[in-house]
């Protein structure tokens, strides 16, 4: 492989600037660490944003990547699919009953709940122009329909007009839904923890509440596990720890252990408003992508990953709540699982960026939340060496 330097003029060279990158080139993973190009190791504590929940080079994922690409990368969705099938089954046992739809990411996913929602309550209730409410802070993709579901003015500037059809309210307050909703309500799309938005968690009273008020009105319940579902907060989805079933659910990220793929899990009901030839992938559901989804599905559910999450993520918890009783400038930590956020009450950007240097890889959201999302498969060991480094940089703050 070509030096850093090269790799970085060619990127600058030919790549449209869409991303603020860091001057860092990755050459190869194994568990919950990275090398660069010039061999320095780091802890990783971001998983891609959330897609290698796995860590890197999880055996199994590799060996069924391995496998499948020596068979059959792709074949259209003219035909059966064996992984596909196999996939959703094991997605199906762990949720709720009802049918599912493959993609390629978690914009994809959410697309196709937003164009489900609409084409049931056209064949269900006669609503021709539907309304989907949202909560600000939240985020649901780049497309220009979810990027309209956004309910984040600096996600959608300077893409306008945006799409008719969305009303944003502040997210953890059911009572704003209610009086928000009217006759043309179709929908109501929220995150269970906002992760882009500074990890906001959903409180258990917030989720139950949404799904007795679109019960009671006949309006669908969407959930957007694209960040939280497949194991991130010590449950398969999110939205179980409350004890609800959403009319749809969307998932991506850690789907596919790396390799790109999304989803929707839609009731039955539900889901039998689209047909053939209402909507369609070319590459969705394909049986590369819906073998590492089947070995990463195992894995989580066979090998402990989900246990794990839950006692790691309790520890990691533990941890930044000393962080926060010895410096006074963090304001606030909240999370669930191996999803967590520092609040400070300055800029952290510059934390995030000197914790990279120092080998520790997280990020900032919001410009204020320092966001965690490592690996489901982490030790206490790798908990407390990265902590160990963000106390060090926390330090001279």
């Amino acid at each position: 492989m070509s030096g850093k330097e090269e790799i970085i003029g060619l990127a600058q060279q030919y790549l449209i600037s869409s991303y603020n990158r860091l001057a860092v080139v990755f050459e190869k993973g194994q568990g919950c660490r990275l090398w660069d190009t010039e061999g320095k190791e780091y802890l990783d504590f971001l998983s891609g944003l959330g897609v290698n929940s796995l860590g890197y080079a999880y055996p199994s994922v590799v060996k069924a990547i391995q496998e499948q690409a020596e068979k059959l990368l792709h074949i259209s969705n003219l035909f059966y699919i064996a992984q596909q099938a196999k996939l959703a089954e094991l997605i199906v046992r762990q949720a709720f009953c009802g049918k599912m739809f493959f993609c390629n990411s978690g914009a994809e996913a959410n697309e196709a709940a937003i164009k489900l929602a609409r084409m049931y309550a056209k064949k269900k209730r006669g609503i021709q122009a539907g309304e989907i409410i949202t909560a600000f802070r939240s985020f649901h993709g780049r497309t220009m329909a979810t990027l309209t579901a956004t309910g984040q003015d600096k996600i959608q500037k300077g893409f306008e007009p945006l799409l008719p059809g969305f009303t944003y309210v502040p997210f953890n307050d059911v009572q704003v839904v209610r009086n928000a909703a009217t006759d043309s309500t179709i929908a109501v799309m929220v995150e269970p923890i906002q992760g882009e938005g500074g990890v906001q968690v959903g409180t258990p009273e917030y989720l139950s509440g949404l799904r007795e008020f679109c019960t009671q009105r006949g309006i669908l319940l969407i959930l957007d596990e694209v960040q939280t579902g497949i194991g991130r907060t010590g449950r398969f989805f999110c939205h179980q720890h409350a004890g609800v079933e959403p009319d749809i659910v969307s998932m991506a990220k850690a789907l596919g252990a790396g390799v790109p793929i999304g989803a929707i899990l839609a009731r039955d009901e539900v889901a039998g408003a689209f047909v053939p030839g209402s909507h369609a992938t070319t590459f969705g559901g394909n049986p590369l992508s819906c073998a590492a989804g089947i070995a990463a599905v195992e894995a989580m559910i066979q090998g402990g990953v989900l246990e794990n999450c839950r006692k790691m993520g309790d520890y990691l918890g533990e941890r930044l709540l000393r962080l926060q009783q010895k410096y006074s400038f963090i304001k606030e930590v909240r999370g669930k699982g191996l999803l967590w956020g520092l609040e400070l009450d300055r800029e952290g950007s510059q934390i995030a960026q000197d914790c990279l240097a120092e080998g520790l890889i997280i990020n900032c959201t919001m410009n204020s939340v320092l966001r965690f999302l490592p690996p489901l498969i982490i030790s206490r060991e790798e908990v407390d060496r990265g902590l160990l480094i963000l106390d060090r940089v926390l330090s001279r703050q």
